[in-house]
Formats: structure tokens, sequence, C-alpha cells
């Protein structure tokens, strides 16, 4: 067993720079058996506050730290993750309930994670600018610089636990900001490893603090105006609400979706219901780009459901410790409770189902509905849960109009071969990515990622989170 795990039942938090194993502690129960999987020491509001002075203290080394050195740190942490591999693996199957093949593909994206932030840390570009557009300014030249913002607040959420926070941790280091991070209740021991990695590899004490906090002890993160940007991943309705109480400083928010693929009558078929699988019952739909909505053309629709419905059918649903199993549970009861209440919604009002639909504990079965009604929260609200409907539509023009029927706007797929139809789609649906045969669930780390309407505001991503956490600054040069 490795030191990250090894005879560790209760999980401290490292507060600028120095161990905190004492002090009130709580379970992190595994969502599929009910039983601790660990004991986590939770933060105090005061050492939030402790902390935010520590990231601000802090700040005025990461600064000014050589590109170099910064991305010395990225790199070491990548290895070390990886090294790690089956340490964070295991810890996500028992507190998040991810099954195993799902969790080792997240490890493998965050070591992905830390290795382009790794290289994006030493090309922060600037720009050189003529001036001498007008006599008043000639023998002028502009350079213009990116510099750190400052400290900065995030919030992550439970469905990747290690990934995700990868997403606010990396690139902050790359640019050179510090970061206080408050990470799931139910899923903060992948962070707690992962920030110990982190303060090992030696960025500065005080640079990175990760701590479990309640949400009222974590309001400073939120309000405390020396943090001079919040990014935060999570729910719509939560995220909104962050932002209005964040004052002046910047604000990130990647938030949730209702995520619709078209299948258009000249796909690939097979591709494509193979890809939809894939897409809507990964981690048991808990992905704010699970395909939720599947909008297939007439013509092809009967033959698109013989195809799809015996893959949903074979998925092993079961203990995320166990190899073979594909659908492990929802993260709490109460989500599949949910879940199965919008199931039997939607059938006393006329829909029917293809397959699954039955709720077991916190496991819901893989399930497809068919003669839905947009107006069913199955369709117009997001699921989170591995609850999809199929549908057919007459024209490409209403396929669009109906993936846009939505409050949500973070990524579409469409499948089709037919080039004009893909830029047609490009230029009218409303989202911030739209994957062109393939599923709304893609995404590789590098590429810009985040959403319009309710999915939120800014983009993640390394290059772009970069962007995010730094200010461009302006120097005028009189040559006379």
């Amino acid at each position: 067993m490795s030191t990250l795990t090894a005879a560790l039942s209760t999980y401290g938090f490292i507060l600028n720079g120095r161990p905190v194993d004492q002090g009130p502690s709580g379970p992190v129960r595994s969502p599929y058996s009910g039983e601790p999987t660990a004991y986590v020491v939770t933060a105090t509001r005061a050492q939030a506050e402790e902390a935010i002075t520590g990231a601000v203290k802090a700040f005025e080394v990461t600064r000014k730290l050589p590109g170099y050195e910064r991305q010395r740190v990225l790199q070491q942490v990548s290895q070390q993750i990886a090294a790690h591999t089956e340490d964070f693996a295991r810890m996500m199957a028992l507190e998040a309930g991810k099954p195993l093949k799902t969790a080792r593909a997240e490890v493998a994206r965050a070591v992905f994670t830390f290795q382009v932030a790794a290289e994006e840390s030493t090309r922060i570009n600037g720009e050189y600018l003529p001036l001498d557009a007008s006599d008043t300014a000639k023998g002028r030249w502009g350079i213009v610089r990116r510099f750190p913002l400052g400290p900065i607040s995030a919030i992550t959420p439970f469905n990747f636990p290690l990934n995700l926070v990868a997403h606010k941790v990396a690139p902050a280091i790359a640019a050179g900001c510090t970061m206080v991070l408050k990470p799931a209740a139910q899923t903060p021991v992948s962070a707690l490893m992962l920030a110990r990695l982190i303060h090992e590899a030696g960025w500065p004490a005080g640079a990175l603090n990760v701590l479990p906090l309640s949400n009222d002890d974590a309001a400073p993160l939120i309000e405390n105006v020396r943090m001079k940007m919040l990014t935060f991943t999570g729910s719509s309705a939560v995220g909104w609400e962050l932002k209005k109480k964040a004052g002046k400083k910047r604000v990130t928010l990647e938030l949730g979706g209702n995520a619709a693929v078209v299948v258009h009558s000249d796909a690939d078929l097979e591709y494509a219901a193979e890809r939809c699988v894939t897409a809507g019952f990964s981690y048991s739909g808990q992905s704010c780009i699970s395909a939720q909505r599947i909008l297939v053309h007439e013509a092809v629709f009967d033959r698109f459901l013989e195809l799809l419905l015996p893959r949903v059918q074979r998925l092993k649903t079961g203990d995320p410790l166990e190899e073979s199993t594909d659908i492990g549970p929802l993260i709490r009861e109460a989500d599949a409770i949910r879940a199965e209440n919008w199931i039997k919604e939607a059938l006393a009002a006329g829909a029917k189902l293809r397959c699954g639909g039955k709720r077991h504990g916190f496991i819901i079965e893989p399930t497809i509905l068919t003669n839905t009604r947009p107006d069913m929260k199955v369709n117009c609200m997001e699921v989170f849960a591995p609850v999809k409907t199929v549908e057919p539509y007459r024209t490409f023009a209403e396929a669009m109009q109906r993936v846009n029927d939505s409050p949500f706007g973070l990524q579409a797929g469409v499948f089709s071969r037919d080039m004009q139809l893909v830029f047609r789609a490009f230029e009218e649906i409303e989202v911030g990515g739209l994957m062109a045969n393939d599923v709304p669930t893609f995404r590789t780390d590098q590429m810009p990622y985040g959403g319009v309407k309710d999915s939120g505001m800014g983009r993640e991503g390394l290059r772009y989170a970069i962007e995010e956490m730094t200010e461009p600054r302006l120097l005028v040069l009189n040559l006379r």
C-alpha cells in the first residue's frame, strides 16, 4: 500500500504548509455500501480565514516564480499521480461510487491535465502592438504581458473528485496564482491526496490550501475581497447564487446541462449507438455533459433503437470495486429517488419504458424512455442519472430547435456525414461546444470547455483557464 493511503483512517489537511490532523472529523461514506471509507478532519471558518491570509502572503512568492520552476512542480505532480494510479482509483471507487475502470480513466486524465499545464506554464505569451496608427503615437510601442490575477477561491463537485480539482489547481500553478479550494463534502479525500503530492513537489507553503468546509464556513472564500477570483463547478442554482455574493472578484462558472445529441439519417448508426451508450451511462450519467436527450431522424429511428437497446441492456450494475461493473450507485439515495420519481412521472404522462426504470437503493437501472414530451422533467431538467430519452424528428431544423429548447447550453453532439449540416449546426446550436460525429460528453482536457445560458460563464481547459486566471497589462514605450 502506498504512503498516500497507508494507515490513514483519518485524513487531515495541510494549512499554510503545516499538517492539521486534529479537530472535528466526520465520515466519508461509500454510496454503494453505506459504510465509512475514511474520516476527514473538517476545517473551521477561522481556518478558512487563515488559509486566505496564507494565500495572499504566498502570492508574493508564486507571482515571481519563473516558468521553469512552475513547470517542474507540475511535471512532478503529474508523475506522482501516475505512480499512485491504483490508490486514486480505489479511493474514487470508495468515496464516489465510481467503477474502477472509469476511475482509472479519470486518473489518466488528471495525469494529462498536469502534463499540459506544465507545457502551458512556459508559454504564457504576450503581444507587441504597433501604436503609430496616428501621428500622436509616433515612436511608441506597446507591449502586453499577462500577469497572475492573485489568490483564487475554488469549489469543486463530487463527480470528478480528482480531475475537476486538477482543472482548478493545475492552471493556477501554471499562472503563478495561489488557491484555497473547497472539495465536495461527499468526495474530499481524492483532493486531499492530490494536495499532499503538490505540497511534496515543493509548491510554496500557503500557495494551495485544500480545506473540507461546511457551506456556511466556506463563505469567506466567496465574500472575502482579498480573493481575486472564484472558480466554481457544480449545480446551476448554486453557481448563480454564488456569483451574486462574489462582489467584484472575477467569476467562472462550470454548471449543469441536459445535453442533446442529434443522429441524422446519414449517420453511422452503429458508431452513434455505441457512443451514446458510453456518453449516456458512464458514471451513471452523473456528468453535466452526459448525453440526456437523443434525437434521431425518423427514417432511422427504429433501426437506431434496435442498435441502442441491446447495448444498454448489457451494462452491468453493481459494486464499483468489481472490475466488471459498468453502472454503480448515484452519490445520494435522494438523487436515486428523484430520478425514479421522474421516470414514474414520465410514464404516467404517456412515456414508454424501453429498458431499465427500476431503483435498487442508490442504483438506478440504465433506462431508455421514448414517447416523451419536451416539458417532462426527464427532458427539460438535468436528470444527472442513467436515464435517457430517445425521440424522432422530421427535419434537421426541427432537431436544432429542440436542442436549443433548453435553459442549458454546455455541449451538444451531431452525427452526420453532411458537413453542410454540421456547419449549420455550429452556427445555430446555442452551446459552448459542438461535437461533430461524436457525443456531447466528449472532452479532452486541453480544449476550451464551458457553456452559455444557465450552463455557466468562462472557460476551462488549461490555456483557457490560464487566461481566466491572468490579467493583461500594457506597457507603452516612448522611443523618442
